[in-house]
């Protein structure tokens, strides 16, 4: 109990102060509204309904910056008397009081037999106090409490009949008029104690009323020679506020005059000054843009001198690159063909040798069947002689085309690094 008290209280006050936080918010929203209406603080025409319509505008506290006094004037309305300016007089004044006023007989008022706040605090917390120490009591009797038996073993007791709805009977016409006619005569016997009373407080204060009249009569006399004094001196106030008031007007005339001619010359001078600045600042615009042109420009052309020295490069490299293909194409061509004349001479030289082998086997078995041991020896002879002399000049012949052969590739490949080495040096270079 003590627990949810608390978590209620702590949700009221939760609550309370996420309103106070909206309101705030609401009125910080509004008064931003107010500010972004008038932003540039233009000036508007006056809304008299609004004006009357909030307390906080000029009708109803004005300010004095604006040039409202509200305490001008404020000697005319000053009592000046003798009883009150010197103090024989206010000896004088003194002594012609009654008693009761010097003498003041204070009644103790009756007090009111209502409650104040304090009270009603101290009664709300006890009644709370009371309430969580039955809420705790009834706690603990239920934790001793013995269960009660199932309700189907019960005995149902029906609660007695509802005696009959009470009935008002009608007051006659006769009752409310009387009713009436008592309250009305009540009204007026309240009204006739009022009145006596105030007719008892204004016998009680007759003297002191007796005494402000005579006081009146007696400076009727100084009002009268006041009064006209005040005449001609509000006559004189008058002549003066009116030659002042021409005056102002003259002035007021000529400073217009005066302030319309500086006003359209500082207007002339501020649309020169704004002109000249606009095209002060439009140059500088053309100059920094005729620098980016040319930086540009620079960057371009730089660029575009890259490009070409690239390209010629790369048309150098392409030339050089094709002429060294075409070179290895050719030399390539050279070995196939060298390689297909040699398989074809091999060839034919194996068929001719295979014709020459067979008419010689031919020759030697007719030979064979017809020589003697002397002819086998110089045929032999012979045929030796036949097989190695051409062998050896083949062989010296393979190492001449050879030799040959080597002294075009070493030159080729000589050529070839060269120009490759020269190529990546201005490669280099360039890059650089």
């Amino acid at each position: 109990a003590v627990v949810s008290t608390q978590s209620t209280g702590k949700q009221v006050s939760k609550e309370n102060n996420f309103k106070k936080k909206r309101s705030e918010h609401v009125k910080a929203l509004r008064k931003l509204a107010s500010a972004r209406e008038n932003v540039e603080g233009k000036l508007s025409k006056r809304d008299v309904v609004n004006d009357y319509s909030s307390f906080a505008s000029q009708v109803y506290a004005p300010q004095t910056r604006v040039g409202v006094f509200l305490d001008r004037g404020s000697e005319l309305y000053n009592v000046k008397n003798r009883y009150l300016n010197t103090y024989e007089g206010l000896l004088e004044l003194e002594a012609s009081l009654p008693d009761y006023v010097t003498q003041p007989r204070i009644k103790i008022p009756n007090l009111r037999s209502g409650k104040g706040g304090a009270q009603k605090r101290f009664e709300k917390r006890l009644k709370e106090l009371d309430d969580t120490a039955e809420l705790i009591k009834n706690d603990k009797e239920k934790q001793f409490q013995v269960p009660a038996p199932p309700r189907f073993l019960q005995k149902v007791i029906r609660p007695p009949p509802r005696p009959p709805t009470p009935s008002v009977e009608m007051p006659s016409e006769d009752e409310e008029k009387r009713e009436l006619a008592i309250i009305f005569l009540q009204q007026l016997l309240r009204g006739r104690a009022v009145q006596n009373m105030m007719q008892e407080g204004k016998e009680k204060r007759m003297e002191l009323i007796d005494e402000l009249r005579s006081t009146e009569a007696l400076q009727s006399e100084e009002e009268k020679a006041n009064k006209e004094l005040k005449k001609r001196a509000r006559a004189v106030q008058r002549k003066q506020r009116m030659m002042q008031h021409k005056e102002d007007l003259a002035n007021e005339m000529l400073e217009g005059m005066g302030g319309r001619n500086v006003g359209q010359m500082a207007d002339f001078l501020s649309k020169e000054l704004v002109r000249l600045q606009e095209e002060q600042r439009i140059h500088a615009f053309a100059l920094l843009a005729e620098r980016k042109r040319r930086m540009r420009e620079a960057e371009e052309s730089g660029k575009r001198q890259v490009e070409e020295r690239r390209r010629l490069e790369e048309d150098e490299i392409w030339r050089q690159m094709c002429n060294c293909h075409q070179g290895s194409m050719e030399t390539y061509l050279e070995d196939i063909i060298a390689s297909s004349v040699n398989r074809t001479a091999d060839e034919q030289a194996r068929q001719e040798i295979q014709t020459k082998a067979e008419t010689i086997n031919e020759i030697a078995y007719q030979m064979e069947s017809k020589r003697d041991r002397l002819q086998s020896e110089n045929m032999v002879a012979e045929l030796v002689f036949s097989f190695l002399l051409p062998e050896v000049e083949k062989e010296t012949l393979r190492e001449n085309v050879k030799r040959e052969q080597r002294r075009h590739i070493l030159a080729a490949h000589s050529v070839i690094h060269g120009q490759t080495a020269e190529v990546e040096k201005e490669g280099e270079s360039s890059d650089k």
